[in-house]
């Protein structure tokens, strides 16, 4: 199984894809998102989102300005002001 992933920023999507781990610093701490996860919201504190790719891609990891995270049925949403992504190299 893996995540359905969208980062949104204010003025477009700026990135969709399927995912097997989701790693995001929040105003609470640092937070990791895998299939299964319980339905969640949480308020993003700036900085990076990490999003593994499945089948050994690399994934990309996306710089927002806050912004917040949401969780349901292994659907996560990263909604920001302003969102960069660039992708990593896979391992």
């Amino acid at each position: 199984m893996s995540l359905q992933v969208q980062v949104v920023s204010a003025e477009r999507e700026v990135w969709t894809g399927e995912a097997t781990m989701v790693l995001a610093r929040t105003l609470e701490g640092e937070v990791g998102i895998l299939t299964g996860h319980e339905p969640m919201l949480a308020v993003l504190a700036e900085g990076e989102v990490r999003v593994d790719g499945v089948g050994g891609s690399g994934g990309v990891t996306a710089h927002v300005d806050g912004g917040f995270l949401s969780v349901e049925h292994d659907t996560v949403l990263v909604v920001a002001e302003r969102a960069r992504v660039g992708e990593r190299a896979s391992s």
